[in-house]
């Protein structure tokens, strides 16, 4: 076999190049781009739903990329939750102010456009939007759900979980989510 060393770079005089490779999600905290937060505590019950949502306003001018949910269950039995886009978030939902950039260092601190909304133990479900996948969420357990940003939601959309229950006893969650805005 014949090496042809025609195609050989000769390296003498140059330095190596150091690379580094970081998430996407710590990239954008670096930036100020990221944020993360939680709602208050939600109740269900068979018959009534919690919505937990992040919800882009008209006028953000931001697009929204989910990277993660969790759901904390803090009851003896088995929750759903349903993942819906662009829901019709109802007008009585309440707006968290559990929120914070996760990059503390910035002064100012970053501000987010998107908000946290939720709505506890009511009876109405989604009558817009589209239920895109379920999950189960075991007794006293926390669900994490990473979603890379891979969900993009423009201005006047939403990512929502509807939080369903089985038991006529209440059963406590809380909701939390982590993004970035672009």
């Amino acid at each position: 076999m014949f090496f042809d060393k025609s195609n050989i770079i000769n390296c003498k005089n140059s330095n190596p190049k150091d690379v580094v490779s970081i998430s996407v999600p710590l990239y954008e905290s670096i930036d100020g781009h990221y944020f993360v937060g939680q709602t208050c505590p939600l109740m269900v019950k068979d018959g009534t739903y919690a919505w937990a949502g992040l919800v882009n306003p008209r006028k953000s001018y931001s697009e929204l990329y989910v990277n993660v949910f969790t759901i904390s269950n803090f009851s003896d039995n088995y929750l759903t939750a349903e993942i819906w886009l662009n829901v019709d978030f109802p007008n009585k939902a309440c707006v968290s102010h559990k929120v914070s950039p996760t990059n503390t260092a910035i002064n100012p601190l970053p501000e987010n456009n998107v908000e946290i909304k939720y709505i506890d133990s009511t009876n109405k479900l989604p009558e817009e939007g589209i239920n895109v996948y379920e999950r189960i969420v075991p007794p006293y357990a926390t669900l994490v759900s990473e979603e890379d940003g891979k969900f993009i939601v423009p201005p006047c959309g939403n990512y929502t979980l509807i939080i369903k229950s089985s038991s006529s006893n209440l059963d406590k969650v809380i909701v939390a989510f982590g993004w970035w805005e672009k």
